[in-house]
Formats: C-alpha cells, sequence, structure tokens
C-alpha cells in the first residue's frame, strides 16, 4: 500500500440527533434525523453528508481524468448531482442507494461516456462502495 495522501478525524457523539465536529474544528454540525423517517429534520444528516462527499468527490474524479485529456473541460463546466438513499436490506439492517448524475459541457456523449467511467474507476468514494452499493451513473452533456 502506498503512502497515506490524507486522513481526517471526525467525532459524532449522540447519533442521528447528535452532533458532529472534525479534529481541526473546520466541521462542527448537528444532525437531525429526517422527518422522512420519522425526525423532527432541521439538520443535516448522515445521508446528506455522503451525498455530498461523494458528489465534490466524483467531481474532482472527472477534472482529474480530463487534465489528461485533448479535450479539456472546465471545472465549472462539470456538475455532479448525487442522489443517496437508505432502504431495508432485508436481513433486519438498512443499505445505501447511490446515483450520481454527471452534465459536461463542452464534450459529445461519446467523450463524456469515456471521462466519466474513467473517473468512476479512481474516485476513491467509487472504489470504497464497490462492491457494496450499485451507483447507478447518467451522463449528460450541454
Amino acid at each position: 500500500m502506498s503512502a497515506l495522501l490524507y486522513s481526517t478525524k471526525v467525532t459524532a457523539i449522540g447519533g442521528r440527533a447528535g452532533t458532529i465536529k472534525s479534529d481541526d474544528g473546520l466541521l462542527d454540525l448537528p444532525l437531525a434525523l429526517p422527518k422522512a423517517l420519522g425526525g423532527k429534520g432541521g439538520a443535516t444528516n448522515p445521508e446528506q453528508l455522503f451525498a455530498a462527499g461523494y458528489a465534490a468527490c466524483f467531481e474532482n474524479a472527472v477534472i482529474h481524468v480530463t487534465r489528461a485529456a485533448v479535450e479539456k473541460v472546465k471545472d465549472d463546466d462539470i456538475i455532479v448531482v448525487a442522489t443517496v438513499g437508505m432502504q431495508p436490506n432485508g436481513a433486519g439492517g438498512f443499505a445505501l442507494t447511490v446515483a450520481l448524475d454527471v452534465t459536461i459541457t463542452g464534450l459529445n456523449q461519446e467523450a463524456a461516456e469515456e471521462v466519466v467511467a474513467k473517473a468512476h474507476a479512481v474516485c476513491p468514494y467509487s472504489n470504497a462502495v464497490k462492491g457494496n452499493i450499485d451507483v447507478a451513473i447518467t451522463v449528460a452533456t450541454n
């Protein structure tokens, strides 16, 4: 295994109705169970945080892949929308669902799909969930 490039630490207290705080203090948020799951809502939740992290990381993987491509794509020409859901897993627990909607301006459909496939292969989040969560990916161009 290669040398560690980055590490962060976040402490959760109180579960889904508690708080989260990173060791550097940049992340310091209350959590709430979503209304859809019978909670009060009004604060972020783990699924939103996962969706935000996956969307940003995947977009950066697309940027990374396009840096080596002949057709350059500007960072702002890439939009990734991550949808994360939760469902029963049939064994008394729960499973996550993930859908990534990727839009790239300035590439044709074939080139955009090739870039996104390469990004899916290098994205740390995609690699982390591989074999555990089916990630549905749609690609569009402008």
